[in-house]
């Protein structure tokens, strides 16, 4: 386990980096806009489940993959990109269905599930892991693996609640116009801004 002053500096370094709005905020964001409070919170508790899988995957020494290969930066970085983009083309054409407060009946896995992608589809997600996690390890504290399987889960975790904030205020913002053409534009703008998202991912660089 790592020391209580490495959980500790690790907790405040993360938590700084969650609070700069993201990919990962934002597309909750976007996800409240559209489908409201509860689908953005299991948006979030997705996402932070993907944000674990991808500092699992960098435990085991499989993010050294996504840093040394371009080909498989790349894979990941497009496949994520298109989901994105695909979740956002969905969230548009599905905004006419908000009219009169109606929202799409889904089970929660799905969008439990539709977070997990995003979140274990960004490469850069697993870039900052590799960079960070190595820092807050104690080789005289026991297993790297374990520790590291730790720190990311004390990072989901701040990143699930600083999401699901995030989600709950947009939702609440847009529960303040209850008019079906208001409803209409959030759901638009949600759509909008999860392609705008998967753009932006589509172009961005390795660090």
């Amino acid at each position: 386990m790592p020391s209580t002053a490495h959980l500790l500096a690790f907790a405040a370094a993360s938590l700084i980096l969650i609070l700069i709005p993201g990919p990962s905020n934002l597309f909750v964001v976007g996800r409240a806009l559209t489908y409201g409070r509860r689908k953005a919170v299991l948006t979030a508790v997705g996402n932070s489940l993907g944000e674990f899988a991808a500092a699992a995957l960098v435990a085991v020494g499989l993010g050294t993959l996504v840093q040394q290969s371009a080909l498989v930066f790349n894979v990941v970085k497009y496949a994520g990109a298109a989901y994105l983009v695909y979740l956002g083309v969905k969230a548009f054409r599905e905004r006419g269905r908000l009219l009169g407060g109606l929202e799409p009946e889904r089970p929660d896995a799905v969008p439990v599930f539709e977070g997990f992608l995003v979140g274990v589809l960004n490469p850069k997600t697993v870039l900052f892991f590799l960079a960070m996690l190595p820092q807050f390890v104690d080789p005289a504290a026991g297993s790297p693996v374990t520790q590291m399987l730790v720190l990311g889960a004390v990072f989901s975790l701040i990143a699930c609640a600083c999401d699901s904030l995030a989600g709950l205020a947009a939702s609440t913002a847009r529960g303040w116009f209850e008019s079906p053409k208001a409803r209409r534009a959030f759901g638009a703008a949600g759509g909008v801004s999860m392609i705008g998202l998967g753009v932006a991912a589509a172009a961005g660089e390795r660090a």
